[in-house]
């Protein structure tokens, strides 16, 4: 999986289950359909397990609350593809990824939900389902499963690793289930699950599992009695090959860094930088071309950056944005005054202004 700016919890999870992970495209958050959510015929309540069922240990610090939530994440645990299905099973993994939690000097589980590979839909962090209340409650459990969305979101993870196997039936329509009854609950439309991978530089939740989340939305919607989603906005990215010169190439040259990759960033695309760009390409199953275009910046060349971090992308993105115009330095970091010229330019530009550097606001940068 590829290196995150921050300790993340997707190599924390590896860690706890003692298993290897295996090694991006965001949309535009849409307004959420609530009157249409509200319109239709009530989803049941799945079944999910408490903490006090699966065993669980008190938090070791308050579980504050926060809400509305404004979106639903998608993870996996990037662990086994077991074939143990059972409830005992289930509820091992749940015990597991506390403790992990705890080791870390975590108060209490990242999450908010978690469904094991039998289709088990279980509470991960206390007071997640207190937070779902009686169908109008506007709060949820603040977590710790993505950085800057935390607040925002609430985190479902899905036991198993999904680079290029798929979750099984049971957990799939357990995850429409929890999804739409999220969805209901805190009047969010379909429009409003997201991948891990939409908001920060991870694998997670897995290739093979992210290509599946148009399918997703569109079977919360179906339950919901909604029509599908509308579409991910078209994204227009630039094409660079050798010769060509510019902020442009010098952010690609600093996003190549990024990538564990050495060359020298001087904004001139000449035979080194085509070498690194054909080395990347072939790192990740694309045509070794040495071109940039659409398909090497969504490998992703350009990574998810957010505040807080300090990294090689983050210069490209303080690049971009000075060549929009924006007084910001080029310095690597992440912080208030890069993020106040992010959302400057989203709201400039109709996007959702989070401050999260992700594909949409990447191509309208680079445009």
């Amino acid at each position: 999986m590829n290196a995150a700016p921050a300790l993340g919890r997707r190599s924390l999870l590896v860690g706890a289950l003692g298993v290897g992970a295996a090694g991006a495209l965001g949309v535009a958050k849409a307004t959420p359909s609530n009157a249409a959510v509200a319109a239709v015929a009530a989803v049941a309540r799945p079944t999910i397990a408490s903490c006090a069922t699966w065993g669980a240990q008190p938090a070791t610090g308050t579980v504050s609350m926060t809400g509305p939530p404004q979106k639903i994440l998608v993870h996996h645990t990037a662990s086994a593809n077991t074939t143990d299905y059972s409830q005992a099973a289930a509820y091992s993994l749940a015990r597991n990824i506390q403790q992990w939690h705890f080791a870390r000097g975590w108060i209490d589980s990242g999450q908010q939900f978690t469904i094991s590979r039998g289709g088990y839909a279980m509470e991960g962090r206390h007071r997640s389902i207190e937070g779902l209340g009686s169908g109008s409650s506007t709060v949820f459990p603040l977590g710790a499963h993505c950085t800057g969305q935390n607040s925002t979101s609430i985190g479902i993870e899905n036991e198993g690793t999904y680079t290029s196997a798929l979750p099984t039936t049971a957990q799939w329509n357990a995850l429409v289930t929890l999804c739409a009854y999220l969805c209901q609950t805190y009047g969010l439309g379909p429009e409003d699950i997201y991948g891990h991978r939409d908001f920060l530089d991870t694998d997670c939740p897995g290739d093979a599992f992210y290509a599946k989340l148009p399918q997703l939305r569109s079977e919360v919607a179906a339950r919901l009695g909604t029509s599908n989603p509308p579409p991910a906005p078209t994204r227009t990215w630039p094409t660079l090959q050798q010769g060509t010169s510019g902020f442009r190439v010098t952010t690609a040259q600093y996003l190549l860094r990024h990538s564990g990759r050495s060359l020298t960033v001087d904004g001139a695309f000449g035979s080194g930088t085509k070498a690194v760009v054909v080395s990347f390409q072939q790192s990740k199953g694309l045509t070794a071309d040495g071109v940039i275009g659409a398909a090497t910046w969504e490998a992703p060349l350009a990574v998810t950056c957010s505040q807080g971090q300090t990294s090689d992308a983050v210069r490209g993105v303080q690049t971009a944005l000075t060549a929009q115009g924006y007084a910001v330095s080029v310095d690597g970091v992440f912080g208030p005054g890069t993020a106040s010229a992010v959302k400057s330019f989203q709201t400039a530009h109709a996007l959702d202004a989070d401050a999260v550097v992700g594909p949409n606001t990447w191509s309208r940068l680079l445009a």
